[in-house]
């Protein structure tokens, strides 16, 4: 039999249903009527808050201008590395000026010692020591394997890998050279080309071109922001209207209404990040641009609705900016953008699984910088529906317990 009372309950409105088990007129009526008159009131809440202006307009427009501009050059160049050449031959100097011709590192000058050496790094002068040694030249010419010693300062792993790079590329060229003119002895170009390249290969990097830092941080940060932004202006708008005892709507119908002033607004925002920051800054782009607003709308709405539910919890505007914004770079971290989630204990995998982001931004990687279509992203996709249709249900179910309380 259809219950008349569970979908009262679900609507929030009385007298929905006809005897045919349809919504009546009037109830269809009412419900539009709240929706409306929700929309009303959280609009003007939002236009006449400056507090809430900034984060919701001003911060998704500036902040992903600003993160792009930061690592607009993408990869470090002419990284300053300090030369301990105990060997001092015509061998170790070449090593030297291939390692200096590299566009990724800069040889900033020869140290006598590696305490002179140490003494740069300290003083931030460089940021790598290259020693050779002085059996260099003496064990090449024997026949013998030599070594070089390369020290990096860890604390950036940008100059750690043009470092350590720069140098592997050039100490494998330098043994090709050396192989040809120990063993092989070629007779013509064309064997000495074979000699050194016995097998060609190509490498190609895939969705990144300049293995730059931009392309790889910036497309999870863009839906990082919306994600975080929408929790404190919703946030401040609810505590905002619980300071001022403004009259809060509770309805399902209310939750919509609300939810659609900040849909059309963050949609306008995401088709900004997609088109407009990725042109600008030439990062990677290319998905398509109807499949990124099938996966922007239900990002949007889990987002929108969970930060609902979020906001029962706030009484004062202040308090979403104690509790949303330390969350921002565990997020980054949580969603496996830069930590493989595989290398995640159980615990924190469930956890990122709460918040829309995790998904959000796994997913616009792949559309954004992969091409990837919405079958490739299904998971992401349905997880956010099932996030949105949770936090709505959840929302509704406290709703009513905040209701009765009130009325005790």
């Amino acid at each position: 039999m259809f219950n008349h009372n569970v979908c009262d309950n679900l609507c929030g409105a009385q007298g929905w249903w006809g005897r045919a088990g349809m919504p009546t007129f009037a109830g269809v009526k009412k419900f539009l009527r709240n929706l409306y008159d929700a929309w009303r009131e959280e609009l003007a809440i939002v236009v006449h808050d400056k507090g809430i202006l900034v984060f919701c307009v001003f911060v998704p427009l500036a902040y992903p201008l600003l993160y792009a501009y930061v690592y607009t050059n993408e990869v470090v160049r002419e990284v300053p590395l300090a030369v301990v050449d105990d060997c001092r031959s015509a061998r170790s100097r070449e090593l030297v000026r291939m390692v200096d011709a590299s566009p990724d590192v800069d040889v900033a000058g020869w140290c006598a010692s590696m305490e002179e050496a140490e003494e740069r790094m300290r003083r931030r002068e460089v940021y790598g020591v290259l020693r050779i040694p002085s059996d260099f030249n003496e064990k090449i010419a024997r026949g013998g394997r030599t070594r070089v010693m390369l020290y990096c300062d860890m604390s950036s792993m940008l100059y750690y890998k043009a470092l350590l790079l720069t140098l592997t590329n050039t100490t494998l060229e330098m043994n090709r050279d050396i192989k040809v003119e120990r063993n092989l002895h070629p007779q013509t170009r064309r064997d000495e080309e074979l000699a050194r390249w016995p097998v060609e290969y190509e490498q190609v990097a895939l969705f990144n071109p300049q293995s730059g830092f931009a392309a790889f941080l910036i497309p999870p940060v863009l839906m990082l922001i919306l994600q975080q932004t929408l929790l404190l202006g919703i946030g401040m708008a609810r505590g905002n209207a619980r300071e001022r005892r403004l009259p809060h709507r509770r309805t399902p119908s209310a939750l919509v209404g609300r939810a659609l002033v900040y849909l059309p607004l963050y949609v306008v925002m995401g088709v900004y990040a997609f088109v407009v920051v990725n042109r600008v800054f030439d990062l990677p782009c290319i998905g398509n641009y109807w499949t990124f607003l099938a996966f922007l709308v239900p990002y949007l709405l889990a987002c929108i609705f969970f930060t609902g539910l979020l906001s029962q919890f706030i009484y004062r505007r202040e308090d979403c900016i104690l509790l949303f914004v330390f969350l921002s770079v565990p997020l980054l971290f949580l969603s496996g953008v830069s930590l493989p989630t595989a290398s995640m204990p159980a615990f924190w995998r469930w956890f990122a699984a709460l918040f829309p982001s995790t998904y959000g931004m796994n997913a616009y990687v792949r559309i954004s910088t992969m091409g990837a279509p919405l079958s490739a992203v299904r998971t992401e996709l349905i997880a956010l529906c099932v996030q949105a249709a949770m936090y709505f249900a959840l929302g509704v179910v406290l709703r009513k317990n905040v209701k009765l309380k009130s009325k005790r």
